[in-house]
């Protein structure tokens, strides 16, 4: 990453990937029991939706400090998602390849949170 802070979130592959995440989470959610509508599914999109909403307020900030804070909360956000997704396993909501797909898709995002957070705490 170069030493300016990005133009806008819809510059970062983190913004973009995470909105992806959120799409097929609220489609896969989708097909989960009725039952679900108010606890687990409700859970998931919350967090997923987490994700870049708060990318894109971090980045609309005025410092790299408060960038960073928002891009801890987002990558407290993926914790909460995988926990999630593991109980949504473990209930036969997803599917194991569909499960894992996600699963790597996150660890990804995580990567990518850590060198956000690297980056922007060398500005400071």
């Amino acid at each position: 990453m170069s030493n300016e802070l990005p133009r806008s979130h819809r510059d970062l592959k983190l913004w973009q990937i995470s909105l992806d995440v959120t799409e097929t989470l609220y489609r896969v959610t989708a097909g989960w029991p009725k039952h679900e509508q108010y606890g687990l599914i409700s859970q998931v999109r919350r967090a997923a939706v987490s994700v870049p909403a708060n990318v894109a307020e971090g980045a609309g900030r005025r410092t790299p400090g408060e960038f960073a804070h928002f891009v801890g909360i987002a990558r407290g956000s993926l914790a909460e998602l995988e926990t999630l997704l593991i109980v949504a396993r473990r209930l036969d909501y997803l599917d194991e390849p569909t499960y894992r797909a996600i699963l790597n898709d996150l660890l990804e995002l995580g990567r990518m949170t850590t060198g956000l957070l690297r980056s922007l705490e060398e500005r400071r």
